[in-house]
């Protein structure tokens, strides 16, 4: 059976991320929480980001005692007014409690010179880094953007 960690809650925000670009940041989880996609609601990194971290802790899911089909899928895009090249950096950790102690990294996918539109993203664990987590209400989405 199908389960979803969807976003739950604000871990990190040290670096002035946003909803929707309006320059609130109360409660960003709930701008990526939906589990159809909605592009109108969605997270922002600074305009000029020097890798800007935002955490969110995920729901909590049972062990599916497989090492196989573990899907993290996402949306992404970038500001087209502000038209530098930003890299987005997405990682599934376990243990996170702050930038000084992340926790586990489990995977890490690296999207450079994002797009103008919204992209669909995702990425499959590997069985070993399926195997890698032992905890499955400790887990955390942690998005990094830069521009080079």
């Amino acid at each position: 059976m199908a389960q979803f960690g969807r976003p739950s809650a604000d871990t990190f925000n040290g670096d002035a991320w946003i909803e929707d670009g309006v320059g609130d940041n109360s409660a960003l989880f709930d701008e990526i929480d939906e589990s159809v996609a909605d592009d109108a609601d969605y997270v922002q990194s600074p305009i000029t980001p020097t890798s800007d971290a935002y955490v969110t802790k995920l729901t909590a899911v049972t062990d599916p005692m497989v090492s196989t089909g573990h899907t993290v899928r996402y949306r992404y895009g970038k500001n087209v007014a502000a038209g530098d090249q930003i890299d987005l950096t997405v990682q599934l950790r376990q243990g996170y409690v702050n930038e000084g102690s992340q926790g586990t990294l489990i995977h890490s996918e690296v999207h450079a010179n994002v797009a103008a539109a919204f992209v669909a993203g995702a990425f499959t664990l590997t069985g070993g880094e399926a195997d890698t987590i032992t905890d499955y209400s400790d887990l955390y989405l942690r998005f990094v953007a830069n521009k080079p």
